[in-house]
Parts: structure tokens; sequence; C-alpha cells
């Protein structure tokens, strides 16, 4: 009877046990059912690490979006060309981008509402220990850059200011931002385009810059989202809100400085500390406003030529 006892016992435990872990499982599962439909909710935006999306990190770390009544979230990228395929896929309805890049994407049947020219600007940089002074060195030579981008586009600008063969200069595509860094770093490339704050960790190392997108007055940076989107009231609200706080993240880095956000960019652009304390005290992030005609159309007529 003693054994009887103690096996029904055991067999009650095992039962408790097994309804305990079918519990858990059927929690787990409810909880990643309520955590995925909240994204889906959410007004998704695809970044990267490089200086443009500034404010939105300011606006996420400071609750900026939450506090204003909206779910809009960040998802974190390293190329441009996944930020494409986040928003192409629907996992994003937003990125941080160029309008070549979105243009490209309008020609693939996604076409995208530009809300904010953001000021982003690229620079050729060459590595120091080959010794290119001018343009019309780089024949021969390997450019990074990624393919249909801005990088791309500017590429093609200082192949034919120098009146070098367009043969003759190799375009390599690398399209993670910090691995092109990395490349000029390991001198495994004569040049390089690069955004900031990548463009400034490669300057202190004293590599040389040969053109820059402000000098030739190219202002292609934006911030797009899936044409539409609005018609939906919920991502009307949300469209809103992202406005409010961009705009707010604006003022605040413009009053304190991007010294005063060193860690942040740290972390989020993944370069060294010095880089953020050598970037231009000249930058500035204006409020959210469409790009100009004449760059939307400098874009397409690059891409028309491809």
């Amino acid at each position: 009877m003693r054994h009887l006892f103690l096996a029904l016992a055991f067999s009650g435990l095992l039962m408790a046990c097994g309804q305990s872990y079918e519990e858990h499982k059927r929690l787990s599962r409810a909880e990643r059912i309520r955590r995925m439909k909240e994204d889906s909710a959410a007004l998704k935006i695809a970044v990267m690490p490089t200086l443009d999306c500034l404010p939105l990190y300011v606006a996420q770390k400071y609750r900026l979006f939450e506090t204003l009544g909206a779910d809009v979230r960040l998802k974190y990228f390293t190329a441009q060309m996944d930020c494409d395929t986040a928003v192409a896929g629907g996992s994003a309805e937003g990125a941080v981008t160029d309008l070549v890049r979105a243009g490209r994407l309008a020609e693939q049947g996604i076409p995208l509402t530009y809300k904010v020219a953001t000021g982003a600007y690229w620079q050729l940089v060459t590595n120091r220990n080959a010794r290119i002074k001018e343009l019309k060195q780089l024949d021969d030579k390997m450019v990074a850059m990624t393919r249909y981008s801005a990088t791309a586009l500017l590429a093609d600008y200082a192949v034919d200011s120098a009146k070098v063969k367009d043969e003759r200069v190799f375009r390599i595509q690398v399209n993670d931002v910090t691995v092109r860094l990395q490349m000029l770093l390991n001198n495994a490339m004569d040049a390089l385009i690069l955004p900031e704050p990548q463009a400034t960790a490669a300057r202190i190392m004293k590599n040389r810059v040969l053109l820059d997108s402000r000098a030739v007055d190219m202002n292609l940076g934006i911030i797009a989202f899936k044409k539409g989107i609005e018609k939906d009231e919920n991502r009307r609200k949300q469209l809103d809100v992202f406005i409010r706080a961009y705009n707010m993240a604006c003022d605040s880095i413009n009053k304190k400085g991007i010294a005063h956000y060193r860690d942040l960019v740290t972390k989020c652009c993944r370069v060294r500390p010095e880089a953020v304390d050598s970037l231009p005290e000249d930058i500035r992030f204006k409020h959210a406003v469409g790009p100009r005609q004449v760059d939307i159309e400098a874009a397409r007529k690059w891409l028309s030529r491809q």
C-alpha cells in the first residue's frame, strides 16, 4: 500500500509539472503573439549607424515618441540594402535613406513619400597609404560604395570630374558602412565614400578628403515612408507624432551640441569617442521639411542612366 501511495503521489507530481510546463508554453506563446501584434501596430523606421539618424536615437532614448502618444520603433541595420529590404518586405514603414535608393525602390514598385530632408552628406576619402592627392589619381584604383545610392552617384561624379575613363575606376560594393570604414583602416581599399561620423573617423586617421557632397550642392539624405500609409488614421497619428518628436530632438541637439550626446553617438554609430569629439562644430539638424526638387531630379536623372 505504501508503494502504491508513493507511485500515485509521484504520478500526481508529474502531472502537475506537465501542466505547469504546458501553461508556461501557452503563456509564452500568448506573450509572443501580443508582442507581434504590438510591433505590427507600431510605426517602424529602419535606421543606420550614421549621424543623420541622431534625432531618432535621441527621440527614442528620451521617450519622446511615447510621451507624445504614439508607438514608434527603430529597426537597426548597418547596410542601406537591409533597410530597403525591411521597407519592401513590410517589417518597416519607413527608413532613413537617400533619394537615389528611394528612387530605386519606386522603380521596383514601392513608391515612397519624402517627409524629411536630413542634411546628410558624404565624403570621398582616400587611403593615406595610397598617396592619392587628386581625383585623377583614382585611375586604376578601388572605391568602396553602395550600388544605386548617393555614394554611387558621388563616385560617378568624381570620375566624371576627373575625366578618368569610367572603366578605369573600380567601384567595389561594400554595403555595411562599418565594414567600409574598417577596410580603410586596414588598408584594404584605396578610397571610400563615407557618411558621418565614419568620415570623421577616417579623417582623424590622416586620410585625405577629395570630394564632399556639400561642396557640389548635393543634398540627398532623406527619411521616407511607404506612400499611402497616412490613409490609415492610426498611421497618420504616428507620423504626426514622429514629426513632432523629430523636431524636438533636433532642437535639443542644436541647443546642447552633439558633444552632449557623445555616448549615444558612440554607441549607436559604432565609432570611437574621439571621432565624436572631432565632428565639425557647424553641424545642425533642421526641422522636418521635404527635400528640394532639384535634388529629387538629380537622383532621378542619375538613375535613368543606369
